[in-house]
């Protein structure tokens, strides 16, 4: 109660000091005699400009960051940073994302080790191969995965049997693996055993593992949650010999572990079917990253992928020597937006933004803008790889999906892709343009998408009609060369100049750039012909970047609050699984936008009350080193107030700040006292530590959390 009052308090204070800020009234429309000569920009001080340029063009400074910028000089540490190729990657960094092993995959190898269940289900009915058995950790894997599989199946026939049941009561018995329970209205499944495999050691490993009990209350001891204890029965489930048993059951937490990380592959697998969910996660983050990524790719093999993919992405923003590259990356990715939930996307959205957002966040845009339209991300996520030609123009696609669903144009595609890819909704085009460019980029899809398939153009899907583009005249008999010829009439086009350039400096300068700003950068793509390195380095040399009242003007979103707040205490990482849940939290789900937009780049859109609150309760957490997996260092918060502060924000505190950090010390103080005189006189839990305390205000404070 105490936390939440104080955290609530403070959100309030912060609520209104960063509500203000983002919504600064515009300064009054100036008269045709002062727009002859405009006034000069006040511009930020040397140390503003230093601070300023870690807060724009990176996740936000860790210690030591702005020193090492301000010896370095502002001009010389930035041209350093747009040649990213130039500077050596963090040995921590690439230590953490070694295990992540699909972050170097390709769809169709990540498939194959981390199969979905439509893969499972083939291997079930003998239409593909399992695993070799050279590679142990990934066939138990497939077998688990299996196994569970088989479980499901039977849990579903059971409830299908139940319901087509025209009779009273039935008592029958169910049998799950070896453990046998008795339902009321059930009866045995009817339909026929799945096809037997050829390989029997596989059809005996995928057979159903036994099932632990529940487990009970008790003291918790080692590897078990708050409330548990290891039980005989869920001891003798374990595949262990009895002098391991006995080890299990008497040993400490690190004895446990190093037993369990002792156990062949097949062993381990066993041994985590037999211990509960909650100690399988306890286990999982207790253990060495070896044996993490064990219990992880044997107790959710299909959760890698995505586990991967969020993880890395944190790592590399909270580590990364590259911090620009970081930020555009996740500047395109949400440019070029695509929803990992949907379908194979799942599998395919690893190498969309390894393979085409990547390698071209400082190359040329129309590089870019083709990778994406050949991806199969895109493709998949927008439905384009199913659209056809119309009935008098391509024959039908061959592999037409099963569930009759009429094959024809689809114009979502072709519509993002001008609307938010390229010429933006008020670029000068009409629904006639969004139809013929549909139908230009028809045929173009996947070969097999739901195993990994790559693009490839299907001329008998292509409409070969004319087409009428922008008033451009594509013309009848085309191929792949009509799509080709949107991207090069797009990218040409002005109004793509100007929407890639707004969007630019909305995201680095201000949710409302100057129009002189963005008329300055969509010159620049034009005269370079889409060069997106030429575009930033004009940005970053204008004067309307360094104003003044630029300095901490943008609200942070979540992914840069999170991420920047742990860089500032130099938080060790160990696991970013807490904060990829928390990024859900917080409102903005990693990888997860559904619509094409991608997340707001405007700060004011992430200002509201529930979201602030979230913010605070994590930097309070935070600040006392309560997020699993990431470890603070409690002596860096031994200093005074004040210098506290100043080791986090850089600076010193704004009035606003200063006011919402005391007000939340005072909210504190008064809640101890309540305490204490609601217990009349009795002993109380000792108030927190005050260090931790004032570094969790900062964090949640309003200079925090812009930048």
């Amino acid at each position: 109660m105490q936390r939440k009052s104080l955290v609530l308090a403070f959100a309030g204070l912060s609520m209104m000091a960063t509500g203000y800020a983002a919504k600064k009234p515009k300064a009054p429309a100036a008269s045709k005699a002062a727009t002859l000569a405009a006034p000069k920009i006040p511009l930020m001080t040397d140390d503003q400009k230093a601070l300023h340029a870690l807060n724009r063009l990176t996740f936000g400074p860790r210690p030591g960051d702005l020193e090492q910028v301000k010896q370095m000089g502002v001009e010389k540490w930035i041209e350093q940073q747009l040649q990213p190729a130039s500077i050596p990657e963090n040995p921590v960094l690439l230590a953490k994302l070694e295990p992540l092993d699909t972050l170097q995959m390709g769809t169709a190898a990540m498939l194959q080790k981390y199969p979905s269940q439509q893969m499972i289900k083939a291997m079930i009915d003998g239409k593909l191969p399992l695993p070799s058995k050279d590679d142990p950790l990934t066939r138990a894997a497939v077998q688990t995965a299996i196994s569970r599989y088989q479980k499901k199946k039977a849990a579903d026939d059971a409830v299908t049997a139940k319901a087509a049941q025209p009779t009273g009561p039935v008592v029958a018995e169910a049998s799950i693996g070896n453990v046998q329970s008795t339902m009321k209205d059930a009866v045995p499944p009817t339909s026929s055993p799945a096809p037997m495999m050829t390989d029997q050691a596989t059809a005996q490993a995928a057979a159903p593992r036994p099932v632990a009990p529940s487990r009970p209350a008790g003291a918790a001891a080692g590897l078990m949650p708050p409330g548990a204890r290891m039980t005989p029965e869920m001891l003798s489930a374990l595949p262990l010999s009895p002098e391991q048993k006995q080890a299990f059951l008497n040993g400490t937490q690190e004895s446990r572990l190093a037993l369990l990380e002792s156990l062949p592959d097949d062993q381990l697998v066993d041994a985590l079917e037999a211990l509960p969910p909650a100690i399988r996660t306890r286990l999982a983050n207790a253990g060495t990253p070896a044996m993490r990524r064990r219990v992880e790719v044997l107790n959710t093999p299909q959760q890698v992928v995505n586990r991967d993919l969020t993880e890395g992405k944190l790592l590399r923003a909270i580590y990364s020597n590259r911090q620009l590259e970081e930020v555009l990356a996740d500047f395109w990715f949400n440019h070029f937006n695509v929803y990992l939930d949907k379908g194979a996307d799942r599998f395919m959205v690893t190498a969309y933004e390894r393979d085409v957002i990547r390698p071209h966040v400082l190359g040329k845009f129309k590089d870019l803008l083709l990778a994406t339209a050949e991806s199969p991300a895109m493709l998949f996520y927008l439905d384009n790889w199913e659209s056809a030609g119309d009935p008098n123009g391509a024959a039908p696609r061959p592999n037409a999906p099963a569930n009759g669903r009429k094959q024809g144009l689809n114009e979502n595609y072709g519509r993002e892709l001008m609307e938010l890819h390229t010429l933006g909704v008020d670029g000068g085009y009409t629904q006639q343009d969004v139809t013929e460019v549909a139908r230009c980029f028809t045929g173009w899809t996947i070969r097999q998408p739901q195993q990994g398939g790559g693009f490839f153009f299907n001329p008998r899907m292509h409409d070969r009609g004319e087409k009428h583009v922008l008033g451009v005249t594509i013309p009848a008999g085309g191929g792949i060369d009509d799509g080709l010829k949107v991207i090069d009439i797009l990218v040409k086009h002005p109004s793509t100049a100007h929407f890639i350039a707004k969007s630019l400096a909305i995201r680095f300068v201000s949710d409302n750039p100057a129009e002189a700003l963005v008329d300055k950068m969509a010159a620049t793509f034009t005269n370079t012909d889409g060069d997106l390195h030429e575009v930033m380095r004009t940005m970053l040399g204008t004067d309307e970047f360094w104003a003044a009242t630029n300095f901490r003007a943008k609200l942070k979103s979540p992914l840069e609050m999170v991420v920047s707040a742990v860089r500032a205490v130099n938080g060790e990482v160990a696991t970013a699984v807490q904060m990829v849940g928390l990024m859900n939290t917080l409102g903005q789900p990693l990888y997860r936008k559904a619509e094409p937009t991608g997340y707001t780049n405007r700060g004011a859109d992430w200002l509201n009350s529930a979201s602030l609150l979230a913010r605070m309760n994590f930097a309070h957490t935070l600040a006392q080193g309560k997020v699993a997996g990431v470890k603070v260092d409690p002596t860096q918060f031994a200093a005074d107030p004040a210098q506290i502060e100043r080791n986090i924000l850089l600076a010193d505190a704004s009035p606003a700040s200063q006011a919402a950090i005391q007000a939340g010390l005072d909210q504190a103080i008064a809640d101890q006292a309540a305490k204490q005189q609601a217990q009349n006189g009795r002993p109380i839990p000792a108030a927190p530590p005050a260090g931790p305390m004032v570094a969790g205000l900062t964090l949640g404070s309003p200079d925090f959390q812009r930048r």
